[in-house]
């Protein structure tokens, strides 16, 4: 992620003026949508969240720092902020029927929109499904580099920790990966035989760092 995708004066200079928030906007809104998608499978729910996060960035464009990282992945650290709050909401009964009864209701186009969306990021979703057995700090680390394709430094500056504490976590991360994915060997196979067929390049085996 290059400078080219800055916008000029950055997010402080979006919010400030309409006109530089639409090409904001329109420069990210699919790289947001997307990674919503990859964290939840219902379009009005994607096409709410995706709103709250454009609407955080009003509040938090103070907070970019450019030698810290991309736009993108700054506001994966919005994102991901937005998500979980959804989620603790969700979590009770009452929150989920207040956003059903106040969500807007979406275009047929819109639907299809985001339907194709989230098929698209469906792989993505099983992939951080994988994930939860580990530790939330290297669960989150993990998330961004493996998931979202963040380097260390977007994730690390994303979440907020320093680098080399990102990398410590990253490699606690694929370490548990690795131990809980090692298959069961035939009682004739040769010492580290690996079973035929088990090798390949899913977002899981990705994520061990062994693709």
């Amino acid at each position: 992620m290059d400078e080219a995708e800055r916008i000029r004066g950055g997010p402080a200079a979006a919010v400030r003026d309409p006109r530089l928030f639409e090409e904001f906007y329109r420069r990210h809104v699919d790289a947001v949508t997307r990674f919503v998608a990859r964290r939840v499978d219902d379009p009005h729910t994607a096409a709410d969240l995706t709103a709250e996060i454009f609407l955080a960035v009003l509040d938090s464009a103070h907070t970019y720092r450019p030698r810290l990282g991309s736009e993108t992945a700054w506001l994966y650290g919005i994102a991901r902020n937005v998500v979980s709050s959804e989620r603790r909401r969700a979590a009770r009964a009452a929150e989920r029927d207040r956003r059903f009864s106040g969500r807007r209701l979406l275009e047929p186009d819109d639907i299809v929109r985001l339907e194709d969306k989230l098929d698209a990021e469906s792989p993505g979703r099983r992939a951080l499904a994988a994930l939860t057995r580990l530790p939330e700090g290297e669960r989150a680390v993990m998330e961004l580099i493996a998931v979202d394709q963040l380097t260390v430094t977007e994730a690390a500056a994303a979440l907020g920790i320093r680098q080399v504490t990102a990398r410590v976590r990253l490699h606690r991360a694929r370490k548990a990966l690795r131990a809980e994915a090692v298959p069961a060997a035939p009682a004739d196979a040769a010492p580290g035989a690996v079973p035929e067929g088990t090798r390949d390049t899913s977002p899981l085996y990705v994520m061990r760092g062994e693709a």
